[in-house]
């Protein structure tokens, strides 16, 4: 089930120039005045803890455990829990633990490379050129080609093999979600040894190389080969299923911006990004948890630097004003938001679709 909140006989208002700024500011003093832009660091500080302990349990299981083939369960918890660090540096780099913008930085760096493995800069170019243009055309790397297609030109390009992947790409995509682990692992480090200036490239991939050395050589010690190599395989396909089905349902699907066009922020933010909620208070306090706050990604997107706690309490002022700027705001459930991606992905996909593949036509083609 998906809804959009707004008054259904009315046309979405997109506000321009001191109109738009103005939605914004009116929008901050709200949530300001309801004293929900402060930091939560007692909330972040027992987050840290608890994760810190599991990551402890389960190496403390992995070492009694030993040569057994129950090793794959511990691979699997080991890909949640790096998942969960995962959104801890992504909580750093927008600035959400600490007050201190270098203090962040060192939490997040520290998260991304020594923890999970993946570079830490990286993820913030990225990330933040995202956030600056949301499913905008050319603007936006979230929505480049990258094995799938997000874009009816990119899907056109694609001939042979990925051609014939492209037109599935929907019902394929927690598939191919398994291999997005490796993806974000490959992708991070070749950016640090990608040519131009690049803060901090001797520390990350230092840290990074100390890392994967120490942690293949633990696995292919403890365990045979082979076990060491399915230990490995699942869990980076859980981690790139869990971070991929975790991204992915806030943005696609939604509209698309084109390159030039002028949107104030505010509806830049709100009219491409979609919530995930569930029908309880504890449900959603629990989809908190488990999307690391990426289920409230309308408000995220508003207030970047906002403390996942926070969210959903602002989400009720953010979904009240929209209501009254006649601004959809998209909530879905867990199921209807990965059904509206993938239904959005074979639409893009099957724009790449030889118009002969119909089997009535293909029968009086010419041979």
């Amino acid at each position: 089930m998906s809804e959009t909140l707004s008054p259904p006989a009315s046309e979405p208002r997109v506000a321009r120039g001191n109109a738009g700024s103005n939605n914004y500011r009116q929008l901050k003093i709200r949530v300001r005045d309801a004293g929900l832009l402060g930091r939560r660091s007692g909330h972040y500080l027992m987050l840290c803890v608890i994760l810190a302990v599991l990551l402890g349990g389960t190496a403390t299981g992995f070492i009694l455990l030993g040569d057994s083939w129950f090793q794959l369960l511990i691979a699997a918890a080991l890909g949640i829990l790096l998942t969960q660090f995962a959104f801890l540096a992504h909580e750093a780099s927008h600035r959400q633990i600490m007050k201190s913008g270098p203090g962040n930085d060192r939490a997040g760096r520290f998260l991304a490379n020594a923890v999970v493995g993946i570079s830490y800069q990286w993820w913030m170019n990225k990330h933040n050129r995202h956030h600056a243009m949301p499913n905008t055309v050319g603007k936006d790397p979230d929505i480049e080609w990258d094995t799938i297609s997000f874009q009816v030109e990119d899907a056109q390009k694609q001939k042979g093999f990925m051609g014939w992947l492209t037109r599935r790409q929907g019902y394929l995509f927690f598939p191919l979600l398994t291999m997005e682990g490796i993806n974000l692992h490959f992708r991070s480090i070749a950016y640090l040894f990608s040519p131009g200036a690049i803060k901090g490239r001797k520390r990350e991939v230092t840290t990074i190389a100390l890392r994967l050395a120490a942690y293949l050589t633990l696995i292919y010690v403890v365990l045979p080969f082979g076990m060491a190599s399915a230990f490995l395989g699942v869990q980076l396909a859980v981690f790139g299923v869990y971070m991929g089905a975790s991204f992915a349902p806030n943005h696609k699907g939604m509209p698309l911006i084109p390159k030039e066009s002028r949107i104030d922020f505010f509806s830049r933010q709100v009219l491409t990004s979609r919530n995930i909620m569930a029908r309880s208070r504890f449900g959603n306090r629990v989809l908190n948890v488990v999307y690391g706050g990426l289920n409230y990604q309308v408000e995220h997107h508003l207030f970047p630097n906002m403390p996942r706690a926070n969210l959903h309490a602002v989400s009720q002022i953010v979904r009240d004003y929209c209501a009254e700027l006649k601004v959809p705001y998209t909530v879905a459930t867990v199921a209807g938001s990965y059904g509206q991606v993938v239904r959005y992905l074979n639409k893009v996909g099957l724009s790449a679709r030889d118009p002969f593949d119909c089997p009535m036509v293909t029968e009086f083609r010419p041979h």
